[in-house]
């Protein structure tokens, strides 16, 4: 073994080179300020606007008698393995195993939530049950316009009542939230499909089997992204050759092919699903709801969707496409041993809903919650902050300056903040009890006691 002895100034340069090398690194590995792909980061005026977006939600649902719940954001693996498509659970979600070894899954979803809720309560409930939720989501894919990994979600659900009442109070809230939101309604459709129709015509009159529904429901479910000539390529080949003879792929597209009730084959017309889906529009109609349709093709892709599935569209050619939808969901409460309860109900994004507003110029112009920002002339402080406590105390939200900044700076930080109004606070204002309030966006100036000023700005934020 050589041994290598270094001086002391030897030592020394190899310290200077060590401590440049570990300095060099922590310039090449800077963290990143980008939030992870596909969520996003909350500013102050981004959540100002997202709680403008709930607030119209949840005032909306609750006129209808709407009460709000919530549950954790992790839910067991197999929760959403035995309560949603394959393609959720194997490409879509986030699963980990915790450190108890337990498998768990971030939700992508309210749905097998709020069953598993009720399902516990079953016998204890008062129905019809109408609940709401607005949660934070998590579904892996690839981000882009309309659709990011992380996600807000209206979901609103009504339990108990079998009856086509249901569907229609359901769609009803649907369209009732886009009028909150001062959408007029050619700017968006309501397509209305069932699922139990489309199954009965599938499998009784078609006469396709199991496997062959579910692939064809869910290739049906993706027609619109597709041309026609792959698509019936697809459709033909889960036909078998005998199927095939007696023209039943062309019977499907006529099937698909209906723009209303009246253009279904005969051999379905007279089905009570189709009476049902009749009698639900005649209601929307009588409702003014008159920009819902009937679409033979919207399936929803999930499959614990029974009957009436819906789903509203925006209108605007820059983004003509689905925004939120729905339907009844039979089965799932039943799943965990329990008798089953009627459910019908929808999730609605907060991400489409925003492109909706932008590309319909509805986005109001949301002000900041600080009503007025406390601008210290002067060693003013300590005594300035009991007339801050006092403005608070009259219902006020007050902002103040920092104790070492100059007037100038204030006054900066207050109009880049976007606020209405600052008050003056110094010698002379703390002696008379008359201070100076500046409308930063006119620099117009005047001198009032605090109730006056108090006044001036409630007035304001009454608009």
């Amino acid at each position: 073994m050589i041994t290598v002895i270094y001086s002391d100034s030897q030592l020394s340069i190899l310290k200077l080179i060590h401590l440049y090398i570990q300095y060099v690194l922590r310039l090449t590995m800077a963290l990143s300020t980008q939030p992870y792909k596909g969520a996003r980061d909350y500013y102050p005026e981004d959540k100002r606007l997202q709680k403008y977006l709930f607030k119209v939600m949840r005032e909306t649902v609750e006129r209808f008698g709407y009460e709000e719940y919530d549950a954790p954001i992790l839910e067991p693996t197999e929760l959403f393995a035995s309560k949603t498509s394959d393609e959720i659970v194997n490409e879509q979600t986030y699963t980990f195993e915790d450190r108890g070894g337990r498998s768990v899954t971030i939700r992508t979803e309210m749905t097998p939530t709020v069953s598993r809720m009720v399902a516990a309560k079953r016998q204890e409930l008062p129905y019809p049950l109408r609940w709401y939720s607005i949660p934070n989501m998590w579904r892996y894919e690839r981000p882009q316009r309309g659709r990011l990994r992380e996600f807000w979600q209206l979901n609103v659900d009504l339990f108990g009542i079998k009856g086509i009442e249901a569907d229609f109070e359901i769609i009803q809230v649907s369209d009732a939230i886009m009028k909150a939101f001062k959408a007029k309604r050619d700017m968006y459709t309501i397509k209305i499909n069932s699922r139990k129709l489309i199954n009965t015509f599938i499998k009784d009159i078609l006469g396709l089997d199991e496997v062959q529904s579910t692939t064809l429901i869910r290739l049906i479910d993706k027609m619109h992204k597709m041309d026609f000539v792959q698509f019936s390529g697809q459709v033909d080949s889960i036909f078998n050759p005998s199927q095939r003879e007696k023209n039943e792929p062309e019977m499907l597209f006529e099937y698909l092919k209906a723009t209303n009730l009246d253009d279904l084959p005969e051999s379905i017309k007279d089905h009570e699903s189709a009476k049902e889906l009749d009698t639900l529009l005649q209601m929307l109609g009588t409702a003014g709801i008159q920009n819902s349709e009937f679409d033979p093709t919207l399936m929803r892709g999930f499959d614990y969707y029974t009957d009436i599935v819906f789903e509203v569209f925006d209108n605007h050619p820059d983004n003509n496409r689905s925004m939120f939808g729905g339907g009844r969901y039979e089965g799932l409460i039943g799943m965990f041993g329990v008798e089953p309860v009627p459910i019908v109900g929808f999730g609605m994004g907060d991400v489409t809903l925003s492109n909706f507003l932008e590309l319909h110029e509805l986005m109001p112009e949301i002000t900041v919650e600080t009503d007025i920002f406390v601008v210290f002339i002067g060693d003013v402080y300590q005594r300035a902050l009991g007339v801050a406590s006092e403005l608070r105390q009259m219902g006020l939200n007050v902002a103040i300056g920092g104790p070492d900044q100059k007037t100038e700076k204030q006054i900066k930080t207050a109009v880049k903040k976007q606020l209405k109004y600052a008050l003056f606070i110094g010698e002379k204002e703390l002696t008379s009890e008359q201070y100076v309030i500046k409308d930063l966006t006119t620099s117009n100036e005047e001198t009032h006691g605090l109730e006056r000023i108090v006044s001036i700005v409630k007035d304001y934020r009454k608009g």
